[in-house]
């Protein structure tokens, strides 16, 4: 009777690892696909489909599919999307995310109903600190990090005061905080702008010339940061005021203005130029697939899919071992584009941080290059206040 019994349960578990295997992995994308910011989104949905191509849209022995949603850059619709992700669709996964206040508008529809979340972009300051949990990892940065890099390098170039504009929404007002951590000068004017409506910033930097800062630091995303170069350089500011940003001056914008971003300085974690295997055939693959450069965006996003991966591959496709993913995750051995990065008690990456300048290169083509590293194994500002150990 017991051997029977025995028979009869190791039966059951390989009926319901046959089924298990039989079904895909099932990964949730929340970005931008329509609207201006879609250009962005475009960017993550094609690194994410070719970190598919690189893996054989395979993890752990099993199929992977992921299902796109668009958030339309509303926190109320990206909220909605997700909630379909997780209770209709049943993914294991759920990844993307452009915006913060998207991200925390949706983070608990997530965490805490069966999914694990990894945003591929967004990094409030909320989720490294007192929101952190063992269910989310990052594979970009917290939002503070990369201007405090920057802080770090006006510092270094001995200016002695900036002017100071970002949108009015959460990653605007996590990037101000995070240049103003750093930065030892003066800081002659600050201005949150309208997000994401607002596109002319005439009236902005009519106060910025007037304050005669020793320069303007920045952060627009996107096509407002297409808008942002083209407006500067209009008002005359380009050859009078050295202009500092981040996440404006990337892949998408270069294209766009060119020579007017040409030499301009900004941080950021990644590089295309970086010398890493793993680097180079997500650079050269995306070149070849697309016809361009990836932006940190895409960077971030095929990360995200081999981090996955990294996971399901540990547990060779159980999904419900979350402990053994989570262990695999955590350890971030997976090859990142950026390099080898460890994650902190909140599973933010400790990383470098790198000054690049925009150029464009022998072949005609605008992109940027790796200038300097800033920063080496920099941890965020807010892991003291997750409650993880």
């Amino acid at each position: 009777m017991l051997k029977r019994t025995i028979t009869l349960a190791a039966g059951a578990v390989m009926l319901a690892t046959t089924a298990m295997a039989a079904d895909p992995v099932k990964i949730g994308f929340v970005t931008t696909l329509s609207k201006g910011p879609a250009v962005l989104g475009r960017d993550m949905r094609d690194a994410a489909d070719l970190a598919m191509e690189h893996i054989g849209a395979r993890m752990g022995g099993r199929d992977v599919e992921i299902i796109y949603k668009d958030d339309e850059i509303n926190p109320g619709i990206g909220k909605k999307v997700t909630d379909e992700l997780v209770q209709k669709d049943r993914v294991d996964f759920v990844t993307g995310y452009i915006w913060s206040h998207v991200l925390l508008a949706s983070y608990k529809s997530v965490i805490g109903n069966g999914p694990m979340l990894i945003s591929a972009n967004a990094g409030p300051s909320q989720i490294a600190g007192e929101l952190c949990n063992e269910d989310f990892f990052s594979t970009s940065w917290q939002n503070d990090q990369t201007p405090e890099a920057m802080g770090e390098v006006l510092n270094q170039l001995g200016i002695k005061s900036i002017y100071v504009m970002a949108p009015n929404y959460a990653a605007g007002k996590n990037m101000v905080a995070g240049v103003e951590r750093t930065y030892k000068g003066e800081i002659l004017g600050k201005d949150f702008t309208k997000w994401p409506d607002q596109i002319d910033f005439s009236a902005e930097l009519a106060k910025a010339r007037a304050a005669k800062p020793g320069a303007v630091f920045v952060f627009y995303p996107g096509g407002a940061g297409v808008q942002f170069l083209k407006q500067y350089a209009q008002a005359g500011l380009k050859e009078t005021i050295p202009l500092y940003t981040v996440f404006t001056v990337d892949a998408i914008s270069l294209p766009v203005v060119k020579d007017l971003a040409v030499g301009s300085l900004a941080t950021q974690m990644w590089s295309p130029d970086l010398d890493n295997a793993a680097n180079r055939k997500f650079v050269d693959g995306f070149k070849a697939k697309y016809g361009r450069f990836p932006s940190f965006y895409a960077a971030q996003s095929y990360d995200a899919i081999m981090l996955i991966k990294a996971g399901v591959d540990a547990v060779n496709g159980d999904t419900s071992d979350k402990a053994g993913m989570r262990a695999a995750m955590k350890k971030a051995d997976f090859g990142s584009v950026r390099g080898a990065f460890t994650y902190g008690n909140n599973n933010f990456p400790i990383q470098n941080f790198y000054l690049r300048e925009a150029i464009q290169n022998d072949a005609g083509e605008y992109t940027v290059k790796t200038v300097k590293t800033v920063f080496t194994a920099y941890q965020d500002s807010y892991h003291s206040k997750c409650p993880m150990n």
